[in-house]
């Protein structure tokens, strides 16, 4: 696990098509950082060039000091690790989305006991065997979150995560995430429309508009 404050990613004269133009920019480990900005300013593409979901068409991303270039696409993703905003589910049960990363990796999945640990951090108290098709958009994005805590990654990535649920709930979520996040030394990333949310939890608040960072700030959480 990275030291906290060691650069985890980091961007040098990046630019992808007419969206993106970053000259500069890192993100902290063990950390919060909220990427904020209105519609269209880049944050969801910004947040698919950390783990090589696009690659720009110029520039430099690092992960851990190292060009993203150098690693096995499928190892990297696992170590920083997207939440899109809907989530893909899978054919199967509560419990088979919630250890789908473990069948892909061929390695022995986590204890029905460390599913639902998971799962009522993300305050979803559905039964490991009930299918998961049924599940309601706010409860397939709780999953996808739950699935992504078990997976353990250096860094999440998280877009718009919480879309699907009413305030109250959306709060409770992503503050148990975060704290969950920041307690074993991980690092968050978080795309939202939500100011409040990013005041609150973000350690760093970095807005994006046009494509390009405008502004980077420390938030009361940083230290």
């Amino acid at each position: 696990m990275a030291e906290t404050n060691e650069i985890m990613i980091s961007l040098n004269d990046v630019r992808f098509k007419d969206i993106l133009a970053i000259d500069e920019l890192t993100i902290k480990s063990g950390a919060v950082t909220a990427l904020t900005g209105p519609s269209g300013s880049g944050k969801s593409t910004l947040l698919k060039l950390f783990n090589q979901m696009i690659t720009p068409d110029q520039g430099e991303v690092t992960f851990l000091g190292a060009d993203l270039n150098e690693y096995d696409p499928v190892e990297l993703r696992r170590r920083v690790m997207m939440v899109p905003q809907t989530p893909v589910m899978f054919n199967g049960t509560v419990r088979d989305n919630a250890v789908i990363g473990f069948t892909f990796a061929g390695t022995e999945p986590p204890p029905d006991t460390a599913v639902k640990e998971m799962l009522s951090r993300v305050h979803l108290q559905q039964a490991l065997d009930e299918p998961a098709d049924v599940l309601s958009g706010g409860e397939k994005q709780r999953l996808a979150l739950a699935r992504a805590l078990l997976m353990k990654p250096d860094v999440y990535l998280l877009d718009e995560p919480t879309s699907a649920l009413d305030d109250e709930t959306s709060r409770g979520v992503i503050d148990a995430f975060a704290a969950h996040v920041k307690a074993n030394g991980q690092t968050l990333v978080i795309v939202t429309h939500d100011n409040a949310l990013a005041e609150r939890l973000g350690d760093w608040r970095i807005k994006l508009a046009g494509g390009r960072v405008m502004t980077i700030e420390e938030g009361p959480a940083h230290g």
